[in-house]
C-alpha cells in the first residue's frame, strides 16, 4: 500500500510539472505573439517553408543587372552558410518588418519622379502591396502565406535599395562600354572611341555593406542623390515639366550627370564645349564668353573628353591625319595641280625629304611612310591659330579658313576637331595677363589690325618700307608670335548634353540630339525611365 501511494504521489508530481511546463510554454508563446508585429501569425513562420520560398524567388530572378546579381549572390550565400536555420532576412525578423522598409518605400515614392525614374523598375507596387498586407495582418483575408510573402518582400526591398543607391551614385549605364562600341572608324573595322572620360566604377560592395548594416542603411540611401547644382537644377526642371518628351530628355541628361566623371576646376578659367549646342563657353570667375563652333560630322564624331590647353600655335602647318590621307587624298594621288591648289606637301618620314606629288602613288600614301602637310597662312585648314591640349585623337580647337560655316544652323561638318568662331578672343581669354603689345603681335600675326599705338606704328613702318622699296614684300604670314605657352593650363571639357543650364544665363536650354546619343541611351535605359 505504501509503495502504491508513493508511486501515485510521484505521478501526480510529474503531471503537475508537465502541466506547469505547458503553461510556461503557452505563456511564452503568448508573450511572443504580443511582442511580434505579426501577432499570432508569428506561429506560422516555418523554417523549411521560408527557405523554400526564398529559393523560388532567387530562381525566378534572371536579371543581368549587376546590382541585382549582387543581391542575389548575397541571399544565396545566406542559404548556403546556414543550411538548417531560418533565412537571415535584411528587412524583417520574427518580431516584424523593420521600419526601414516603410522609410525606403516613402523615399522611393518621393524621389523616383524627381529623378525621371519609373517606380515599377524599383518594385514600388509590389513592396507597397506586401507592406499593406503585413500592416493590416490581412494574410488570411487575402489568401497570402506569410512564408511566401516575407522572402518576396525582403528580396524586393533589397533589389530596390541596391538598384537605387548604385544607380544614383554612379549611373545606370556604363558610358564607355556603350559609346565605344557604337560606330566603326571610317574605312576601318575597328570601333571609334567616342567617349574618353574615365567615370568612377560602381561600388556594389559598398552599397551592399550599407544595405546589411541597419545603422547605416537609411543615411546612405538619402545621401545617394547627387548634390551638384546642375543636377539639382535639371531635377527641379523635370519635376515641373509636363510634356513627356521634355521629361524624357531631362531624365537622360540627369543620367549623364550621374556618371561621376572627373570635373574641371570650378574656380579660375575653363572652357566648356557642348556638342549638341554647337557652342563654346569660355568661363572666367567674373565673366562668360560664348561663341559658335563647328564640330565633327555624324560619320566623324568629335570624341567626348577632358584635358587642359597647354599652348597655342599661330599660323601652324597642318599635318593631315592619316585617316584623312587614306580616305580622301589617295584618290588625288599624282595630281600635282590638286596638291598645289591646296598647298599640300609630301615628306618622306624616314629621311625628311620633300617629294614631288606627281611621283607619289596612292599605295605610298596609304602605307603611312609619308607625311602630308599643308603650308601655314591663308587657306590653311587650321586657320591662323590652333589651341592644343593633350589627347589621344589629335583633336584640338582651331580657327578656320571657312568662316561662313558658322552661319549654318547645323555645324557638324569637321573630321572631329572643333573650329571656333572667335579665335583671337579665345586666345586673349587664355592670356589674361598679356600686355597690349603681346596682343597686338598676336593680331598682326593673324592678319588682324592692331589696336595699340605700338602696334599701329609697327604696321606703319612696314607700309613705309614698302613705299620706299617696291621690291620689298612683308612675309606672309607675319610671325611676331608663332607659339605661346598657356600658363597655368586652362581646363577644356568637351561634352554632350541635350539639356543643360546655359553657363552665361543659368537658364536650362534644350538642343537637338546631333549624334543620336539620346536615342541610344533611351533604349538602354528603357527599364528604368519613367513611362
Amino acid at each position: 500500500m505504501f509503495r502504491f501511494r508513493q508511486q501515485q504521489c510521484i505521478s501526480l508530481c510529474l503531471l503537475s510539472f508537465l502541466l506547469l511546463l505547458g503553461a510556461c510554454a503557452d505563456l511564452k508563446q503568448a508573450d511572443e505573439a504580443d511582442r511580434s508585429a505579426f501577432g499570432t501569425y508569428v506561429y506560422r513562420l516555418d523554417t523549411l517553408q521560408l527557405r523554400h520560398s526564398l529559393q523560388q524567388v532567387l530562381q525566378a530572378d534572371t536579371s543581368h543587372w549587376r546590382a541585382d546579381q549582387t543581391v542575389r549572390q548575397h541571399y544565396q550565400q545566406i542559404l548556403a552558410d546556414h543550411p538548417s536555420d531560418p533565412p537571415a532576412f535584411l528587412w524583417s525578423s520574427r518580431m516584424g518588418v523593420s521600419p526601414d522598409a516603410d522609410s525606403l518605400l516613402s523615399h522611393l515614392r518621393l524621389q523616383l519622379p524627381r529623378q525621371g525614374l519609373d517606380s515599377a523598375a524599383f518594385f514600388v507596387p509590389q513592396i507597397a502591396r506586401d507592406l499593406e498586407i503585413v500592416h493590416r495582418l490581412a494574410f488570411d483575408s487575402l489568401g497570402v502565406d506569410i512564408n511566401e510573402l516575407l522572402p518576396r518582400l525582403d528580396y524586393h526591398l533589397s533589389r530596390a535599395y541596391l538598384r537605387y543607391t548604385t544607380g544614383l551614385r554612379f549611373g545606370f549605364l556604363r558610358p564607355a562600354r556603350l559609346f565605344n562600341r557604337l560606330d566603326y572608324k571610317v574605312g576601318s573595322p575597328d570601333y571609334a572611341r567616342l567617349f574618353d572620360y574615365d567615370p568612377q566604377a560602381p561600388d556594389y560592395d559598398a552599397s551592399l555593406g550599407n544595405l546589411t548594416a541597419p545603422s547605416l542603411r537609411m543615411d546612405y540611401l538619402r545621401q545617394s542623390i547627387p548634390t551638384g547644382s546642375i543636377y539639382q537644377t535639371l531635377s527641379q526642371k523635370l519635376e515641373q515639366a509636363k510634356d513627356p518628351e521634355e521629361r524624357r530628355t531631362l531624365a537622360i541628361n540627369l543620367e549623364r550627370l550621374r556618371w561621376q566623371m572627373p570635373q574641371p576646376a570650378t574656380e579660375g578659367r575653363r572652357i566648356f564645349v557642348n556638342i549638341p549646342a554647337q557652342q563654346l563657353w569660355a568661363i572666367a570667375p567674373d565673366s562668360v564668353m560664348t561663341m559658335r563652333i563647328c564640330c565633327g560630322s555624324v560619320l566623324t564624331k568629335t570624341p567626348l573628353l577632358q584635358s587642359s590647353i597647354s599652348h597655342m600655335q599661330v599660323n601652324p602647318d597642318w599635318i593631315v591625319p592619316q585617316n584623312i590621307v587614306r580616305n580622301e587624298l589617295t584618290r588625288h594621288a599624282g595630281d600635282s595641280a590638286y596638291f598645289a591648289r591646296n598647298r599640300y606637301y609630301i615628306v618622306q618620314r624616314s629621311t625628311g625629304d620633300t617629294l614631288a606629288p606627281r611621283r607619289v602613288t596612292a599605295e605610298q600614301l596609304r602605307s603611312g611612310s609619308l607625311r602630308v602637310g599643308q603650308h601655314s597662312g591663308r587657306g590653311n585648314s587650321l586657320g591662323r591659330i590652333v589651341f592644343r591640349f593633350p589627347n589621344d585623337f589629335a583633336i584640338y580647337l582651331h580657327d578656320t579658313n571657312n568662316p561662313s560655316a558658322f552661319q549654318r544652323e547645323r555645324r557638324t561638318l569637321s573630321h572631329g576637331c572643333i573650329r571656333v568662331q572667335r579665335p583671337f578672343d579665345l586666345a586673349a581669354f587664355l592670356l589674361p595677363e598679356a600686355d597690349d603689345w603681346t596682343l597686338d603681335r598676336l593680331r598682326l600675326s593673324m592678319d588682324l589690325p592692331p589696336e595699340s599705338d605700338r602696334g599701329r606704328k609697327y604696321l606703319l613702318k612696314l607700309k613705309q618700307r614698302q613705299r620706299e622699296d617696291p621690291t620689298y614684300t612683308p612675309p606672309q604670314p607675319l610671325r611676331l608670335i608663332s607659339y605661346h605657352e598657356v600658363t597655368p593650363r586652362v581646363p577644356v571639357c568637351i561634352t554632350y548634353f541635350t539639356a543643360y543650364p546655359n553657363p552665361a544665363t543659368g537658364t536650362v536650354e534644350t538642343y537637338p540630339d546631333r549624334y543620336g546619343y539620346d536615342k541610344v541611351m533611351a533604349r538602354e535605359l528603357q527599364p528604368f525611365l519613367m513611362k
